[in-house]
């Protein structure tokens, strides 16, 4: 079975959530801190051992080809200042051996559309999808790094699942499966979006994926869904009957940054463990929240 060499970002929607700021700059775009979502996710996949980065792109989003570029005036700039520090971050977002491949979805069409768009450079190996707003903090081991483990051992699709809330299951493509072991379960049934009265669990699938090709068939013969788009779930749905999916409870936590409370959550948590930061901002927080407390009646 081949190893897991690429992987599919899908960066090419609207972000209407965070208008008017995702007007001219794509929401993979906004920080954390000082760090880029897009940039978090391609780190996830540098560190699972992914070496070709295959970003799915729309309109208005030159700015994350730019981000992983060389940026020559800057750097000139950086170097003349002496300041070597902040040139070896610019100049080490991405290791050298990394390639990244950049395709136009000429229209928005959905999850499944983005990454059948991907077909001719995928081909015919497993591949891996991350969805960037999607950001997930693990302590050791990157969320991608665990499920390419998982993969080595079982050689099949994998989806990164989680227990969410039960008022919030219509957000998400639910599982119905059979346990493997404390984080593996067999996926038996999958739906986009269900009504939280008809919901098979609370599981849900998040912004991690690993693929075999073979969804790309699927994907071809799959008409519009939920939200009159391609949706993978629906892809994945009819994979079930081929072949073996996985669901795997990651051991981490995700944000949101799909949506404003959980950028912002993201925010706040990542900033506490900021080296540069972490100390001042936890000290900022206790004052703020102590002054609050004693404002309230």
């Amino acid at each position: 079975m081949k190893a897991i060499r690429k992987a599919v970002f899908p960066v090419a929607g609207l972000g209407t959530r965070f208008l008017p700021a995702t007007k001219a700059n794509p929401k993979e775009m906004l920080p954390i801190v000082d760090k880029p979502l897009i940039q978090f996710a391609a780190e996830e996949a540098v560190a699972a051992g992914i070496d070709v980065l295959i970003f799915i792109i729309g309109r208005n989003k030159s700015s994350i080809p730019d981000h992983f570029d060389k940026a020559y005036e800057l750097e000139a700039e950086l170097e003349a200042s002496g300041k070597q520090e902040m040139l070896n971050i610019v100049r080490n977002i991405l290791p050298p051996r990394i390639d990244c491949v950049y395709i136009r979805q000429a229209e928005a069409l959905g999850l499944g559309h983005a990454v059948l768009c991907a077909q001719s450079v995928v081909g015919d190996e497993p591949f891996a999808v991350l969805l960037a707003d999607d950001l997930i903090n693990t302590n050791e081991r990157s969320c991608l790094s665990q499920m390419v483990d998982i993969y080595s051992q079982h050689h099949c699709s994998i989806l990164g699942i989680e227990h969410v809330a039960r008022e919030t299951v219509n957000r998400y493509g639910i599982i119905d499966s059979s346990p493997i072991s404390d984080s593996l379960s067999k996926v038996n049934a999958i739906v986009e979006k269900p009504a939280i009265d008809k919901a098979p669990s609370n599981l849900a699938v998040v912004g991690r994926y690993i693929l075999t090709p073979r969804i790309f068939k699927l994907l071809e013969k799959t008409q519009r869904g939920a939200g009159n788009e391609i949706q993978l779930t629906d892809a994945i749905a009819k994979l079930l009957k081929e072949e073996t999916v996985l669901g795997y409870e990651f051991d981490g936590k995700r944000f949101d940054c799909g949506s404003k409370s959980g950028y912002l959550q993201a925010t706040v948590e990542f900033a506490l463990q900021h080296p540069e930061l972490k100390q001042e901002f936890a000290s900022y927080l206790y004052d703020l929240v102590k002054n609050k407390l004693e404002k309230s009646p």
